[in-house]
């Protein structure tokens, strides 16, 4: 073996080794994070709320759920459109942002209606935002969604801050200055059975019904049009006292698209639990769902609406699937790569050894060619044949290849038998 060849070796053997060890790296390295960060919204809020129950289904499989507050959708969105925040979770209400391709968001599920209600004082009844000009109004707080719902419907309305008084307040503060007579009306955003929506729809103030509702969601297709039932707050007190034709945009469970596959099943199998009920708009398992275009959705979440968990997921415990899937993740490629070398080197090997071999044939063939074409050989010419093929023979009999090759030599022997005869034959014809 040359220094070159050895030396050739030595390198590949390194890179070798190098490449095992970082693949033993990946296998041994922990299989995901344990923590997933939420952006959740206001403390006391919807989103608040739906983070909390989340919490204890994720802590049974091991995994704890960080709940940050936020001021509200429009915070939500721009913590996690940040590609180095730490935000990888979070709800956003629907027609509260405008995506971009290069956010790399994606939703997880659509989770529940978030109604939209419209209390306000007067003896009057109120049906259509515009009678509202020239009031005094609460849109909800800077960052909310609830905020930038309000400003465009109060826009289609031609209620502009030129006209009317706008003001951006909590929703404590709004029905504070509603029973204070501060305010003339107050938008809020929640679900039925909070604890503010109860002390609204309990108390004095009137609720307003959208007469425009079907007009309204045309212009704003991310709003849906959903009906309070009447008694639907108290049969006893017959509250509401008729049908309630309300606005409701709708609470979107959106990550960043570099969550891990296996927190995204976690996560809607924690929304399919606390959003799964019924509710006064909604029947039995209407969410969570993916009816939505607001983001692209995840391919976790496509998969998961078709045919549920995948199969590891579905019978065994969350942490021995996930570490079974990342194995094979890597495991699965090595080992291919593992096979094809080991069929690949036998046949490499069996390549080189008759590579050595097929120096000698070729200097045989091209010696025997030579006592074919010399007729009259003198007998210089023959003592030079013979010290050749003598030649041959001794390199071919200090050939080192393993035993399983030695047929091979033998055959090697034959043929150098074969021109040895030819060559003898041509000298006694020239001796005689």
């Amino acid at each position: 073996m040359t220094r070159r060849r050895r030396r050739l070796l030595i390198v590949g053997a390194i890179v070798l080794v190098a490449a095992f060890g970082w693949m033993l790296a990946l296998v041994l390295e922990p299989a995901f994070q344990r923590t997933i960060v939420i952006t959740s919204g206001a403390d006391g809020g919807i989103y608040r709320g739906f983070a909390d129950r989340y919490a204890p289904l994720l802590k049974r499989e091991g995994i704890k759920l960080d709940i940050r507050s936020s001021s509200g959708s429009v915070e939500n969105y721009q913590r996690l459109a940040d590609p180095d925040s730490a935000y990888q979770v979070g709800f956003i209400q629907s027609g509260t942002t405008s995506p971009k391709d290069t956010d790399n968001l994606q939703t997880i599920a659509a989770v529940s209606y978030e109604p939209i209600w419209v209390f306000y004082r007067g003896d009057a009844t109120i049906d259509r935002l515009s009678r509202l000009r020239g009031k005094r109004i609460s849109m909800g707080v800077p960052g909310s969604g609830l905020l930038h719902v309000s400003q465009v419907l109060l826009g289609y309305s031609g209620i502009t801050s030129r006209n009317s008084t706008l003001l951006q307040m909590d929703a404590n503060a709004a029905y504070q200055g509603l029973e204070s007579g501060q305010l003339d009306a107050a938008f809020f955003i929640g679900r039925p059975d909070a604890d503010m929506q109860h002390t609204l729809l309990t108390s004095n103030l009137k609720l307003m019904s959208f007469a425009q509702a079907d007009a309204l969601v045309q212009k704003f297709p991310s709003l849906s049009k959903i009906v309070l039932p009447r008694a639907s707050t108290s049969v006893a007190d017959d509250l509401p006292r008729s049908d309630v034709t309300l606005l409701a945009a709708t609470a979107l469970l959106v990550s960043k698209d570099t969550l891990h596959p296996a927190l995204v099943y976690l996560l809607l199998d924690a929304a399919r639990t606390v959003h799964g009920g019924e509710d006064y708009f909604t029947p039995l398992g209407t969410f969570p769902n993916l009816n939505t275009e607001e983001f692209p959705i995840s391919d976790e979440s496509v998969r998961y609406f078709r045919s549920g968990r995948p199969f590891l997921y579905r019978y065994l415990p969350f942490w021995l699937a996930s570490l079974i899937e990342r194995r094979l993740l890597i495991l699965v490629p090595f080992l291919a790569l593992l096979i094809g070398l080991a069929q690949a080197l036998p046949r490499m090997l069996e390549a080189r050894m008759k590579k050595r071999l097929v120096v000698w044939y070729r200097a045989i063939k091209a010696l025997e060619d030579d006592v074919w074409k010399n007729a009259q050989p003198s007998r210089a010419q023959i003592a030079q044949w013979s010290d050749e093929i003598e030649s041959i023979d001794a390199h071919a009999s200090q050939i080192r290849i393993p035993y399983r090759y030695f047929q091979d030599v033998y055959a090697l022997k034959q043929a150098i038998g074969v021109v040895r005869d030819r060559i003898a034959h041509v000298a006694q014809k020239v001796q005689s």
